[in-house]
């Protein structure tokens, strides 16, 4: 099956989706990247943004959550929303649709903002929810990280203080390992060292490149 991404562009930027679960190794795989030069946007950082500053989404939280749901700073309660979110399939699918639109637009406008910039090179969108925005279509190449379950979940407790029945959760309502692969150019299996991990992705960065045509 033929996996449809953007035109050739000729502006120097090769658009590196970078997608996965929770817990998959997502971020060693940007981390690395980014150390060899590549820019990174962050899907969470931007949904972080807009549901702090965005005015149609504070009104659109506030008026489902009230007042409240916004703290002294300014900042979203959000651990009210996912305790809410995660257990009410439609107040996630409202959620997701006040807020995913502008998530998209603001990857749009960072990367536009980087060409004006004159950057040329690896960009790369980390966004777990891509495939269900169509968003992998704008890229060059897309690379899903998978891991087993236990291993994601094990993860998400250390790292993120979560329960366990909390990660179940949070993955449960995220994209399977299969759905990754099947949207993806590569996938990447975590089963070893981060270093081991950075290492397959470079090389695989490397030869989706080459295979557009772009420098590596």
């Amino acid at each position: 099956m033929s996996i449809e991404r953007r035109p050739a562009a000729g502006d120097g930027l090769f658009i590196l989706g970078l997608i996965g679960r929770a817990g998959s190794g997502k971020t060693t795989v940007a981390r690395a990247l980014e150390h060899d030069g590549a820019r990174v946007i962050e899907a969470d950082r931007v949904g972080h943004e807009v549901a702090d500053r965005d005015p149609a989404v504070r009104e659109g939280l506030i008026a489902e959550y009230g007042a409240g749901v916004y703290r002294a700073d300014g900042t979203l309660d959000r651990g009210r929303v996912a305790a809410r979110v995660f257990r009410d399939p439609e107040a996630r699918a409202r959620l997701d649709r006040l807020v995913h639109p502008r998530i998209v637009a603001r990857i749009r406008e960072e990367i536009g903002q980087l060409r004006r910039e004159g950057f040329r090179g690896v960009v790369v969108v980390d966004a777990a929810l891509m495939p269900r925005w169509g968003f992998e279509r704008e890229c060059d190449a897309v690379i899903a990280v998978v891991a087993p379950e236990s291993e994601q979940v094990a993860r998400l407790v250390r790292g993120r203080g979560w329960s366990e029945a909390e990660a179940r959760a949070r993955l449960a309502a995220q994209d399977s390992n299969e759905a990754s692969s099947a949207a993806a150019d590569v996938t990447l299996d975590n089963d070893g060292t981060p270093e081991a991990l950075a290492r397959a992705a470079r090389e695989a960065v490397s030869r989706l490149r080459a295979g557009r045509g772009a420098p590596c």
